[in-house]
Protein backbone atom coordinates (compact mmCIF):
# COMPACT_ATOMS: atom_id res chain seq x y z
CA UNK A 1 0.00 0.00 0.00
CA UNK A 2 1.73 3.61 -1.27
CA UNK A 3 1.02 5.71 1.71
CA UNK A 4 -1.01 8.69 1.13
CA UNK A 5 -3.10 7.14 -1.33
CA UNK A 6 -5.49 5.07 -0.01
CA UNK A 7 -3.97 5.76 3.76
CA UNK A 8 -4.08 8.98 5.65
CA UNK A 9 -0.57 10.02 6.70
CA UNK A 10 0.49 12.57 9.21
CA UNK A 11 4.07 13.68 8.75
CA UNK A 12 5.66 15.15 11.68
CA UNK A 13 9.34 16.61 12.93
CA UNK A 14 11.20 13.63 14.27
CA UNK A 15 13.64 16.20 15.98
CA UNK A 16 10.66 17.52 18.06
CA UNK A 17 9.77 16.27 21.84
CA UNK A 18 6.55 18.54 20.63
CA UNK A 19 5.75 16.10 17.65
CA UNK A 20 6.95 12.92 19.15
CA UNK A 21 4.57 13.64 22.32
CA UNK A 22 1.64 14.25 20.15
CA UNK A 23 2.40 11.07 18.20
CA UNK A 24 2.29 9.08 20.76
CA UNK A 25 -0.31 10.78 22.79
CA UNK A 26 -2.60 10.68 19.51
CA UNK A 27 -1.83 6.99 19.27
CA UNK A 28 -3.26 5.79 22.75
CA UNK A 29 -6.49 7.73 22.16
CA UNK A 30 -7.44 7.39 18.53
CA UNK A 31 -10.07 5.19 17.19
CA UNK A 32 -10.06 1.47 16.39
CA UNK A 33 -11.39 2.31 13.19
CA UNK A 34 -8.88 5.40 12.16
CA UNK A 35 -6.64 4.49 9.45
CA UNK A 36 -3.36 7.10 9.66
CA UNK A 37 -0.19 6.18 9.45
CA UNK A 38 2.65 8.59 11.75
CA UNK A 39 6.05 9.28 9.50
CA UNK A 40 8.99 11.69 10.66
CA UNK A 41 8.96 14.56 7.76
CA UNK A 42 12.57 13.53 7.54
CA UNK A 43 12.25 9.90 6.85
CA UNK A 44 12.55 8.74 2.99
CA UNK A 45 8.64 7.95 2.54
CA UNK A 46 8.02 11.91 4.36
CA UNK A 47 10.33 13.17 1.86
CA UNK A 48 8.80 11.54 -1.43
CA UNK A 49 5.36 11.92 0.01
CA UNK A 50 5.93 15.82 0.53
CA UNK A 51 7.66 15.66 -3.01
CA UNK A 52 4.45 15.32 -4.29
CA UNK A 53 2.80 18.52 -2.70
CA UNK A 54 2.89 22.06 -4.28
CA UNK A 55 5.52 23.87 -4.15
CA UNK A 56 4.02 26.16 -1.54
CA UNK A 57 3.22 23.27 0.45
CA UNK A 58 6.90 22.22 0.28
CA UNK A 59 8.43 24.92 1.52
CA UNK A 60 6.14 25.49 4.44
CA UNK A 61 8.38 23.98 7.13
CA UNK A 62 5.62 22.14 9.38
CA UNK A 63 3.44 19.24 9.95
CA UNK A 64 2.00 17.68 7.21
CA UNK A 65 -1.75 15.66 7.16
CA UNK A 66 -2.78 13.89 4.54
CA UNK A 67 -6.20 13.22 4.47
CA UNK A 68 -8.66 11.54 1.94
CA UNK A 69 -5.71 12.32 -0.23
CA UNK A 70 -5.93 16.22 0.40
CA UNK A 71 -3.09 17.84 2.31
CA UNK A 72 -3.47 19.76 5.30
CA UNK A 73 -0.49 22.74 6.50
CA UNK A 74 -0.21 24.00 10.01
CA UNK A 75 -3.13 24.44 12.00
CA UNK A 76 -5.49 23.03 9.68
CA UNK A 77 -3.34 20.06 10.11
CA UNK A 78 -3.43 20.00 13.45
CA UNK A 79 -7.12 20.04 14.16
CA UNK A 80 -7.52 17.38 12.11
CA UNK A 81 -6.20 15.06 13.68
CA UNK A 82 -8.59 15.30 16.17
CA UNK A 83 -10.72 13.79 13.79
CA UNK A 84 -8.82 10.07 14.32
CA UNK A 85 -9.23 10.34 17.75
CA UNK A 86 -12.19 9.10 20.08
CA UNK A 87 -14.85 11.05 20.62
CA UNK A 88 -14.44 13.10 23.44
CA UNK A 89 -11.55 14.22 22.11
CA UNK A 90 -13.15 14.63 18.53
CA UNK A 91 -16.03 16.24 19.69
CA UNK A 92 -13.63 19.53 19.76
CA UNK A 93 -13.04 19.18 15.98
CA UNK A 94 -16.30 21.73 15.06
CA UNK A 95 -15.90 24.09 18.37
CA UNK A 96 -11.73 25.01 17.47
CA UNK A 97 -12.56 24.67 13.63
CA UNK A 98 -15.03 28.70 14.35
CA UNK A 99 -11.31 30.31 15.40
CA UNK A 100 -10.78 31.79 12.08
CA UNK A 101 -7.62 30.65 10.51
CA UNK A 102 -5.39 33.36 10.56
CA UNK A 103 -5.53 33.51 14.10
CA UNK A 104 -5.00 29.73 14.30
CA UNK A 105 -2.01 30.01 12.67
CA UNK A 106 -0.67 32.49 14.08
CA UNK A 107 -0.96 30.35 17.26
CA UNK A 108 0.68 27.46 15.60
CA UNK A 109 3.49 29.35 14.49
CA UNK A 110 4.27 30.74 18.00
CA UNK A 111 4.14 27.29 19.43
CA UNK A 112 6.24 25.99 16.68
CA UNK A 113 8.93 28.57 16.44
CA UNK A 114 9.80 27.79 20.64
CA UNK A 115 9.08 23.93 20.48
CA UNK A 116 12.92 23.16 20.79
CA UNK A 117 12.76 25.19 24.06
CA UNK A 118 9.93 23.92 25.72
CA UNK A 119 9.93 20.33 24.67
CA UNK A 120 13.25 18.07 25.23
CA UNK A 121 14.45 16.20 21.62
CA UNK A 122 14.06 12.48 22.18
CA UNK A 123 16.46 10.53 22.06
CA UNK A 124 15.03 8.31 19.58
CA UNK A 125 12.13 8.93 17.31
CA UNK A 126 9.75 6.11 17.71
CA UNK A 127 6.76 7.40 16.27
CA UNK A 128 6.76 5.46 12.94
CA UNK A 129 3.72 4.34 13.76
CA UNK A 130 1.42 2.04 11.43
Amino acid sequence: MKLGTERDVLLLDGDCGLCHRLAIFMDKRRRRDADIAFRPIESEEGQNLISTFSKKQQQADTVYIMRNGKTFIRSGAGIRVLLYMKWYWRMWYPLVWLVPLPIRDIVYMIIAKNRHRIFEEPNVCTFRID
